[in-house]
């Protein structure tokens, strides 16, 4: 599986354990048990660092926003992004749908959505499956 890059998907993800290592006063995650856990339906929140356009320039900008989880495949997470990026324009690659891969190192936190919601979410095609 390939991971976003900034080139292609205009975003990459944060590993949320090298962040709470260099800082474990002030950024908690998760046990290892719960991100390495996760089933479909949960909520995963991820740490995307974010190219775009500010009056012409390129910048960079990290969001932590939440993907529901639809698959697992091996260690590799697949979920569908369910937050509306700040930082991205219509028509980006990154939008809310999109599928993103991540690993239990990437999530930041994780929470249990009413099944109904994630159900609902996850009967929606996505805006782009990941490939």
């Amino acid at each position: 599986m390939r991971w976003p890059e900034y080139d292609r998907d205009g975003f990459e993800l944060l590993s949320a354990e090298e962040r709470h290592a260099a800082n474990p006063d002030t950024f908690w995650i998760p046990d290892v048990q719960v991100r390495s856990s996760l089933r479909r339906g949960q909520a995963a929140k991820l740490l995307f660092d974010i190219q775009f356009q500010e009056d012409g320039k390129p910048m960079l900008g990290t969001e932590r926003m939440w993907v529901i989880v639809s698959r697992r495949e091996g260690d590799v997470y697949v979920g569908v992004l369910d937050s509306v990026p700040r930082t991205t324009a219509p028509g980006d690659p990154l939008q809310t749908g999109v599928e993103v891969p991540f690993l239990p190192e990437h999530v930041c936190d994780a929470g249990n959505p009413p099944q109904e919601y994630s159900n609902g979410r996850l009967e929606q095609p996505a805006v782009r499956r990941w490939t």
